[in-house]
């Protein structure tokens, strides 16, 4: 199914994040230990809630309650810092009340405070919650995007008392599956390094896995992925393109991956953390396979952050052009986009860009310019000062979902407009 029709809409794991903030509470509340006081075992008796992905959320909180009766005095136990659209929790010592039990959920920005309408209604704890699960729950949203990543990133809710996690990856072959890698994995996402071009279909599972490095529980069931041959679009990029967005959110949801708001399919060949010369060097590897007849280039954020020259940052886009004149390919350059120094300062996760990233950004774009063809996309993502729009970015770096639907829309808009010929079908859709 198409999200964009659904829909009017880089990686940290949790370690990260406890080792850099400490968020507040969205409500005052005693965080109860479910086991202290119960003579069962820590994980006897768990429930496993899931919400939907709330925009612009770094973080949830989730609060238990004796009863409906939504007040403080009610409040069983609650669970903080929870960086995925889920949580296990251990209710070993209140397992008797279960009938009784609801639960709401907070979404929190980054430093802790209520997003959009902040918590849901209450609910039910026997109507929503999983009880006892026994495998991790796989999060990607594969099949609602048009077209598979190069580039998977996988990511689950965190099983309850695991300390790592064992990720299979498997090709279809014949009438049975080939295991192509096995990896111990910590957080709630993997990131694979592993471009996948060789058409087929492919699954993933995982398994969560104790501190004495035994299995805890079994595989997950396998979630399937399937790698098409060609694509008439596909764009080169950096992590803006990979995706990914609010800091915990990993590209494999579709929220904040541009690709999923444009009104025409593309391949997405990002790679979190790529320089221009880095897109070049995979270009052979990572692009040709599938042939694409357009090709979205957008690159340059990690070469002005730093120290790369503008001489540098373009003569590699030359040699991306050239590559693609060689190989039939019409590229389609975007601009590279703001950064907001002052919030990457204030989050202190990223080192801070050189003062004069501007005049870089400026001299990559100013080649963009004079390509055939190109397109622009700073003017509204960029403030006063010259930098990325605060409210458009929650780290400084990367662009979130409103960004990054307004970026997809006008790539996709300007290839229908300029390519017609190629997406007759598409626009007649």
């Amino acid at each position: 199914m198409n999200i964009r029709r659904l829909m009017a809409l880089s990686l940290i794991t949790a370690t990260i994040f406890a080792a850099n903030f400490a968020p507040a509470n969205a409500e005052p509340t005693g965080e109860a230990n479910a086991s202290a006081t119960s003579g069962k075992a820590v994980g006897s008796e768990k429930v496993r809630l899931t919400w939907p992905i709330v925009p612009g959320a770094v973080q949830y909180q989730v609060v238990i309650l004796k009863n409906q009766w939504d007040a403080p005095v009610n409040i069983l136990l609650t669970r903080n810092r929870i960086f995925t659209n889920g949580v296990e929790i251990d209710i070993s010592e209140y397992a008797d009340q279960k009938p009784d039990l609801f639960w709401k959920v907070c979404p929190l920005d980054f430093e802790g405070r209520p997003v959009g309408k902040g918590f849901s209604a209450v609910r039910p704890l026997m109507a929503d919650g999983k009880f006892n699960t026994v495998s991790p729950l796989p999060t990607t949203e594969f099949d609602k995007m048009d077209e598979m990543p190069l580039y998977p990133v996988y990511s689950w809710i965190p099983f309850l008392n695991a300390d790592s996690y064992r990720v299979q990856v498997y090709k279809k072959e014949g009438k049975g599956e080939k295991l192509l890698k096995e990896v111990t994995a910590t957080g709630f996402n993997y990131p694979d390094e592993t471009s996948y071009t060789s058409p087929g279909d492919y699954c993933w599972r995982i398994r969560a896995v104790g501190k004495n490095g035994a299995p805890l529980g079994e595989w997950s069931e396998k979630i399937w992925f399937a790698v098409k041959p060609t694509a008439k679009v596909a764009a080169l990029g950096d992590s803006i393109t990979h995706g990914g967005g609010a800091m915990s959110v990993p590209s494999g949801y579709v929220l904040y991956n541009w690709e999923t708001y444009s009104p025409v399919p593309v391949k997405n060949l990002g790679h979190s953390g790529d320089t221009i010369a880095m897109l070049l060097e995979r270009f052979d590897r990572d692009v040709l396979p599938f042939k694409p007849q357009i090709l979205v280039v957008m690159g340059g954020v990690n070469d002005y952050r730093e120290t790369t020259t503008t001489w540098s940052s373009v003569r590699h886009l030359t040699l991306i052009r050239d590559k693609c004149k060689k190989n039939n390919i019409v590229p389609v350059f975007v601009t590279a986009p703001p950064i907001s120094a002052s919030k990457i300062a204030l989050r202190g996760m990223q080192a801070v860009p050189y003062g004069d990233w501007r005049v870089r950004q400026h001299n990559i774009n100013e080649w963009v310019k004079q390509q055939k063809y190109w397109l622009d996309i700073c003017p509204a993502l960029t403030d006063e000062r010259g930098e990325l729009k605060s409210v458009l970015t929650t780290d400084g770096l990367h662009p979130d979902n409103e960004a990054k639907a307004y970026i997809g829309e006008n790539i996709g808009n300007y290839i229908l407009s300029t390519f017609p010929h190629l997406f007759r079908d598409t626009a007649n859709s």
